[in-house]
């Protein structure tokens, strides 16, 4: 598929939703246990989730967002053995068991990096569009979104003369994240290019004494990329996360790694093998008839933690309208003087990057997430973007209309203690009926399909 083919990537943001609470629940996310116990804003962060959106939409991007799920998610609460009503389910189980509570009800579908990972059309053997929903098997709060992603995401890519979706990775021991571990190079949007897998380790690996545990498998990466029959052609790679990235609280590669286009924008300690894997990277993008630009950050400019504080690596690289390509981050990276220093360096080395612009994503960024996180990148030629289910597309008017919804229906303070309010669970529901009903989604949600 060459780029004359119109293909352009369409950036599928998560909405936040109505319990965007500081938890503390994924270990190693460093943001997340430092804001542990604090309130949290869910309006403020839904809108300025939209807010970031709507600025891609009049950067001249396609933008597209992906619902958040029902929280506290009952269903997940009666399989543990409360009964009664709803709202008896979330008073019991607020007093049995505060902290099973609080994972049900985590908002962290809204981190849409960990949704899926999505092959192009461009780079698959049997030319469809390939998406595999994560089965996020690290964290127990991030596994209850398995359901409701893949039947969003089979309601929205339901051609199937055009999109497979896969199952997740079978095997909770076969740990995948989705998108955050997952890279893609290419010439352009439209032409075959090389995904490159990111794992931690093997699932059959002992674990190591101290320090964060890897979430992502070899084993999975490798079932991942069969599935989206990408080994022909050489269009897969898989390479290690450095111990040293994971320790230092990079979670998922995307908090030390993103590419677009022929660029990789990365930290020198991003890799286990960094040489070999450039090296391979190198001849596999060669054999594609492309050379990678690769855009590195050296760690005596740049530490990891400093990396990891400012989120500069979980920015996204957008390529505009002009074919220029523009970098989103969040405020953080200005507010760190060697990361906005080396975004700075990068700008004026007349490379593809341009642009840079800043986004207030505070409530995101301190529960541990960024301008990466929140969205999953789809590759769409016209004619797939065409076939498209549900509406989620994002407009003016849709936009406006979603705020609209979040305005009149969340919360604009929420401290851990008030998950147990029963009268929370009504509020998400009403929310997500009219949202729906905006994005045209369907029965997505447990509640509606009682």
């Amino acid at each position: 598929m060459s780029a004359a083919s119109g293909a352009v990537e369409v950036n599928f943001d998560g909405l936040v939703g109505p319990t965007h609470n500081y938890g503390g629940l994924a270990h190693g996310n460093l943001a997340a246990a430092a804001n542990e116990g604090k309130v949290s804003n869910p309006r403020e962060a839904a809108l300025q989730g939209l807010s970031k959106m709507r600025s891609l939409l009049r950067m001249g991007l396609v933008q597209g967002v992906l619902p958040p799920q029902e929280r506290p998610h009952v269903p997940s609460l009666r399989k543990m053995g409360f009964g009664g009503t709803d709202e008896q389910v979330i008073t019991i189980a607020a007093r049995a068991n505060p902290t099973l509570l609080a994972n049900a009800s985590s908002a962290s579908s809204m981190w849409t990096a960990n949704a899926a990972t999505v092959s192009p059309s461009a780079d698959t053997s049997d030319g469809k569009l390939h998406l595999t929903p994560a089965n996020l098997s690290a964290h127990f709060h991030r596994s209850l979104e398995v359901p409701t992603t893949t039947r969003v995401l089979r309601a929205i890519f339901a051609d199937a003369s055009k999109f497979t979706v896969h199952d997740a990775v079978p095997f909770h021991t076969f740990g995948d994240e989705g998108a955050a571990n997952h890279c893609r190079l290419a010439p352009s949007h439209g032409e075959r290019g090389v995904e490159v897998f990111v794992y931690g380790k093997s699932a059959f690996a002992k674990d190591e004494q101290g320090g964060f545990a890897a979430r992502q498998s070899h084993e999975a990466c490798h079932i991942v990329a069969s599935q989206h029959q990408l080994w022909s052609g050489g269009g897969a790679i898989l390479t290690q996360q450095s111990r040293a990235a994971i320790h230092a609280g990079a979670f998922h590669n995307d908090v030390v790694a993103v590419s677009n286009g022929p660029a990789l924008l990365f930290h020198g300690q991003a890799f286990e093998q960094r040489d070999a894997f450039l090296d391979g990277l190198k001849r596999a993008c060669g054999a594609k008839g492309f050379d990678p630009v690769l855009l590195e950050a050296p760690a005596d400019e740049l530490t990891l933690d400093e990396a990891v504080k400012s989120y500069l690596f979980n920015s996204q690289i957008l390529t505009l309208p002009s074919g220029a390509m523009a970098l989103v981050l969040p405020h953080e990276v200005e507010e760190t003087p060697r990361a906005k220093a080396f975004v700075d360096k990068v700008l004026a080395t007349n490379g593809p990057l341009r642009e840079a612009h800043y986004f207030d994503l505070r409530q995101s960024m301190r529960n541990g997430g960024g301008p990466a996180c929140l969205r999953l990148r789809v590759v769409l030629t016209p004619e797939e973007l065409a076939a498209l289910g549900a509406s989620v597309i994002l407009d003016d008017a849709k936009i406006d209309a979603l705020e609209a919804v979040v305005r009149q229906t969340y919360r604009d303070r929420l401290a851990p203690a008030d998950l147990a309010d029963p009268a929370l669970v009504g509020e998400c529901r009403q929310a997500l009926d009219a949202i729906g009903q905006v994005l045209k989604l369907g029965s997505v949600h447990d509640f509606q399909r009682v």
